[in-house]
């Protein structure tokens, strides 16, 4: 016997037309703060938003290097003992150096295959005479870094694509942070200016969809929510996304149910959320982003490739990174799966979900 239809109701943090299943939040003690006005209004029809929207987000990293640099102190500590390594650096102290150097670099996890590349390629141009003094050094160690993350990442800013609405899943394991991540990205998009809806696909855990309607009332966006514990998924998120098109929204965020990278039966779930927005939008979803947690280090590799497998995955979100000391698992996990971080989570505030920026990156681990 087929499972019933979910039936879904809207929140909106403002008020909406009424329709068959849409009511207003309640009014709270604490009314959401008025976000500051965007940079541009999406109009419909508008050629070319969701680039510039993409665009602009990524831009705006360059302005906030100094959440970045805080972010990644612990990383930074980690790696301040290679500017006393290089400060008095010597041809004849090349070994031991390097040795140093490569033991750095693994503590902070940049995985055994990418620091060996790394450190051989210093010494290669130090032996032939391309390295001189420390500051060259340290200069050619951020440049092979750099190198890294631009040639198998550098789609770092959303595809949205050209048509409305531009859909989003966020997916992950449990804990991992996917609830607060896609809040905080709805922050960001509604304050440039593009109209969201969110849709609390989560229908797993009991506080997930409670925790999503604070997010919506935070942000002034509105949500898509299931009745009932029999709701499926796929359900909510194709109800979402239809509502997203027949009223204008420019994007849909859709949360979905934390599961283990090896439960089969939930990583099947999540082949039929992809197919049942594809239905609704033709190219639906634009965006499947990853969210990891950056304390995990390197263990989040087989993670990230099972999701990947699994559905595609086309970015990632790191999250936790400011907790962690471990920031080098961002250039692992570029290098070994070629798929581009496009936010990194340096924070507990709504501002903290920050664009990539690889070049940001690399200056905030070896200031």
């Amino acid at each position: 016997m087929a499972s019933p239809s979910p039936f879904v109701r809207s929140l909106s943090a403002s008020p909406t037309p009424p329709s068959l299943f849409a009511f207003n939040l309640p009014r709270t003690r604490f009314a959401p703060k008025p976000l500051s006005a965007p940079r541009f209004t999406c109009q419909a029809g508008q050629t070319g938003f969701f680039t510039r929207l993409g665009r602009l987000i990524k831009e705006k990293t360059k302005s906030d290097v100094e959440k970045l640099f805080s972010g990644f102190s612990k990383t930074r500590d980690n790696l301040a003992v290679i500017d006393e390594l290089l400060l008095y650096w010597n041809l004849a102290d090349t070994d031991r150096v390097l040795d140093e150097l490569e033991e750095a670099l693994l503590v902070s996890d940049f995985g055994p295959r990418i620091t060996i590349k790394i450190v051989e390629s210093l010494r290669d141009d130090i032996l032939a005479g391309k390295l001189k003094s420390g500051s060259e050094i340290k200069d050619a160690l951020k440049k092979s870094v750099l190198d890294l993350l631009t040639k198998k990442g550098s789609k770092t800013a959303l595809q949205l694509g050209f048509r409305k609405p531009a859909v989003v899943i966020i997916v992950g394991v449990n804990g991992g942070g996917k609830t607060t991540s896609l809040g905080k990205l709805a922050y960001k998009l509604k304050k440039e200016g593009a109209k969201v809806l969110m849709a609390a696909g989560d229908t797993f855990r009991a506080a997930a969809s409670d925790q999503l309607e604070i997010w919506a009332e935070r942000t002034g966006c509105e949500i898509v929510v299931a009745e009932g514990e029999k709701a499926k998924a796929s359900s909510v998120l194709s109800q979402a996304v239809k509502r997203g098109k027949e009223q204008g929204f420019d994007i849909v965020l859709c949360d979905t149910s934390g599961r283990l990278h090896t439960n089969y039966s939930l990583m099947e779930e999540l082949i039929a959320c992809k197919k049942a927005v594809g239905k609704v939008v033709s190219g639906a979803p634009n965006e499947i982003l990853l969210v990891l947690d950056g304390t995990t280090g390197l263990n989040m590799l087989p993670q990230a490739r099972e999701f990947n497998e699994v559905v595609g995955i086309s970015g990632l979100i790191l999250t936790k990174l400011d907790g962690s000391a471990r920031g080098g698992c961002v250039v692992s996990v570029v290098d070994e799966l070629g798929i581009p971080v496009k936010f990194v989570g340096v924070g507990e505030g709504v501002e903290d979900l920050q664009p990539f920026d690889a070049e940001v990156f690399v200056n905030a681990i070896f200031s």
